[in-house]
């Protein structure tokens, strides 16, 4: 390297640290700059980490490694606690509960594939599940909704009455916009109850399919199924 190449190489000039007398000086000033970066899992497994770090002669790289792995870790539980909440699934719906044999015309492995939401999410495709009372429905629905909150998807369970009414209700205060906007952060929505009792009920379903095109619906119990138009993609098959 020449002189002249060094001379223009750009230098880092990091900020000076400040001098804090005493370990309890520099434990609190730590304290206050993990809150302010927002690492409450780290800012409070440091210390119960540096004892054996220091103990150990662990190198500056271990260490940072093992709190950033608490803190991803930490930050995911409660990334699936915020999403389970807001998803108002049934509690207690799960894949591995839920008996397949009791419905062998059901293949685990389609739904299993289903769950991980990675080919039918992306191309907005709809999800379909009609049959009689009792069949379990809703207890696969929830399930898949859960698995894809574990996998890193924003869920929301509804009845699909509840989810009209409150699209007819922003429309009359004039807030259907925002409304939409609010849903529209869901990767995946699971409209439970779908009986269609009326066709204002059906039309209200078939609405709130078109304002969300390109987005997914996964619709439970549709006895009617043969008159949603042909642009509802069928992955499931019926329930016997």
């Amino acid at each position: 390297m020449t002189a002249n190449h060094a001379a223009d190489t750009p230098s880092v000039v990091l900020p000076a640290i400040p001098r804090i007398a005493g370990t309890v000086g520099h434990s609190a000033r730590l304290a206050f700059l993990l809150g302010e970066l927002r690492l409450p899992t780290i800012k409070h497994l440091w210390p119960d980490l540096a004892a054996p770090s220091d103990k150990e002669g662990w190198p500056a790289a271990r260490f940072l490694a093992a709190l950033a792995e608490h803190e991803v870790a930490d930050r995911e539980r409660r990334r699936i606690e915020r999403h389970l909440l807001e998803a108002r699934l049934p509690i207690g719906k799960t894949l591995d509960n839920f008996d397949f044999n009791a419905v062998p015309v059901i293949s685990k492995a389609h739904i299993t594939a289903l769950a991980s939401g990675n080919a039918w999410l992306d191309t907005g495709a709809n999800l379909l599940l009609f049959g009689p009372p009792g069949v379990g429905k809703s207890h696969l629905s929830a399930a898949i909704g859960l698995a894809l909150i574990e996998a890193g998807f924003r869920v929301l369970f509804t009845r699909t009455t509840d989810l009209v009414q409150r699209l007819q209700i922003a429309r009359r205060e004039l807030t259907l916009e925002a409304t939409i906007s609010k849903l529209d952060r869901y990767h995946l929505l699971i409209l439970d109850l779908c009986a269609a009792r009326s066709d204002v009920e059906l039309e209200g379903v078939n609405s709130s399919r078109r304002r969300f095109e390109g987005r997914q619906l996964h619709i439970t119990r549709l006895r009617n199924h043969s008159r949603f138009n042909q642009s509802t993609i069928l992955i499931a098959a019926e329930f016997t």
